[in-house]
């Protein structure tokens, strides 16, 4: 078991795993790079992945806040659990992500937040620091 979880925690840390909508359920899956499709552990349905070089945009849903994943360039996205149709306006609704500070989970935000916290190990991470160096000496030896 712990096998399994260091080779999960490599695989994730390198970057060689991207993520869908489950199109059965709903869920979120983390998927190898180069899968063609991903069968979801909870429900068993098979979810095709986008070709390489598709961009994915996300967004909340208006009528039951659930994460909504589209292509960008969308102009509307209907969500499949309440069949709210939502606008997808290029720029709002976006999120950014983050690994934990302490536990490595990705973590998603939304943009302008100043920090996240993991549901995972309740760090809490920031995000968007900006270091300011007022009144810095400089020494020449």
């Amino acid at each position: 078991m712990i096998y399994l979880w260091y080779l999960w925690k490599q695989l994730f840390i390198s970057g060689g795993q991207s993520q869908l909508v489950c199109s059965g359920c709903r869920n979120l899956l983390l998927y190898p790079l180069g899968a063609t499709s991903v069968c979801c552990a909870v429900c068993n349905a098979v979810t095709n992945v986008p070709p390489p070089g598709t961009e994915m945009a996300q967004l909340v849903c208006g009528g039951c806040h659930t994460l909504l994943m589209y292509i960008r360039g969308a102009t509307s996205v209907q969500c499949s659990c309440c069949h709210t149709v939502n606008l997808a306006l290029d720029g709002a609704n976006q999120v950014a992500h983050v690994n934990c500070g302490n536990c490595r989970m990705l973590l998603m935000y939304q943009y302008g937040a100043r920090s996240v916290k993991c549901a995972v190990c309740n760090f809490v991470t920031s995000v968007g620091v900006s270091i300011h160096l007022t009144n810095c000496y400089f020494m020449n030896l």
